[in-house]
């Protein structure tokens, strides 16, 4: 097999690949995370998640694909076991467990910010030991996709109800929205 000469050592090449592997480790269970509550949402929140989770795992699935062609670019072999996506990642399953509509919501924005601050990590590793800014970059913008996936959960979260003034219900103090 050919020597890969990209500018990394060896060492730093297989240091992303790990880190790389990690982060697939997490992109694999939040994947299943959300698919199982795209499943088993019920109440009257139901069309609105089952429709938003199709899209955030329509989105994990080229994620996935995405960070494992970057592992295989780099001379590596990505995880494909669930023993070890579980092993490898950060994330908790929740087995035999199904939580109300909300809860299902606050889980998958904790994920989704475990998943933002391990690529923050990663990120500054891959810059200022590896210096691999290449794979800095990649993950720089599936970091991005997070943020906005975990905004959009957060926002569900935090839906209020206003008033006809345009002040959230119970809150008098704030000023109207349309004033």
């Amino acid at each position: 097999m050919p020597k890969i000469n990209i500018g990394l050592s060896e060492e730093q090449r297989h240091g992303v690949i790990e880190l790389l592997n990690r982060d697939l480790a997490d992109l694999y269970l939040l994947l299943i995370k959300t698919k199982k509550y795209h499943w088993d949402v019920i109440g009257p929140q139901f069309r609105t998640l089952h429709e938003l989770w199709e899209e955030h795992y329509n989105a994990l699935t080229i994620s996935i694909d995405e960070t494992a062609e970057r592992v295989r670019q780099l001379g590596g072999y990505p995880l494909g076991t669930a023993a070890g996506f579980i092993e490898y990642g950060s994330l908790k399953e929740h087995p035999n467990d199904l939580p109300s509509a909300s809860e299902m919501v606050a889980r998958l924005v904790q994920d989704h910010e475990q998943v933002i601050r391990n690529l923050r990590e990663d990120i500054d590793k891959c810059g200022e030991q590896f210096h691999d800014e290449g794979t800095a970059d990649f993950l720089t913008a599936k970091m991005e996709e997070h943020e906005e996936m975990a905004w959009m959960l957060r926002s569900f979260l935090e839906g209020e109800s206003l008033d006809p003034s345009g002040r959230r219900v119970g809150d008098e103090t704030m000023p109207a929205v349309n004033a």
